[in-house]
């Protein structure tokens, strides 16, 4: 009797090395494969404060424009690209500026920092949207026609 109980006390002693290693393993793998999955999740997410941001900038162009029939500042009328600060424009990580306003035309553009640095996307007074500049060796392409916010998406 005293030889049963010493053979199963010696066999429920922990785990063997081997099944350590195979365990790391198996984390590790299903690690490398997760990750990036999730990193372009987060980026994905954070590409569509810009296009909204965009769209809510045309929108206030637009209505400016409808106001006094002209994108420019009108009098005291101060068109949505002049009004307020950096940080007013910041929506996410990305900030929103207006280059070559005129009294018939403006283009939008939205610059990214942070994890979605070196994306940059534009509007104009046509609703023509493209994808400006993305980080290289990221898997997104640039776009004359449309905005690009999945990897691996077709501009045609």
């Amino acid at each position: 009797m005293h030889t049963r109980n010493a053979c199963r006390h010696a066999a429920s002693r922990g785990f063997t090395l081997i099944e350590v290693m195979i365990t790391v393993a198996i984390v590790a793998i299903l690690g490398a494969v997760a990750y990036p999955s999730y990193r372009d999740y987060i980026v994905r997410g954070q590409l569509v404060d810009a296009t909204t941001a965009l769209a809510t900038y045309r929108a206030d162009m637009e209505r400016h424009y409808q106001d006094n029939r002209s994108f420019a500042t009108v009098g005291t009328f101060t068109t949505p690209c002049a009004a307020g600060t950096d940080a007013s424009r910041t929506v996410g990580n990305f900030l929103i500026t207006c280059s070559a306003v005129a009294a018939e035309s403006y283009t939008l553009r939205a610059t990214g920092s942070g994890p979605v640095n070196g994306f940059t996307y534009t509007i104009t007074h046509q609703d023509v949207r493209a994808t400006t500049a993305v980080p290289s060796g990221s898997g997104y392409v640039t776009c004359t026609t449309r905005w690009m916010l999945k990897k691996g998406q077709s501009c045609s």
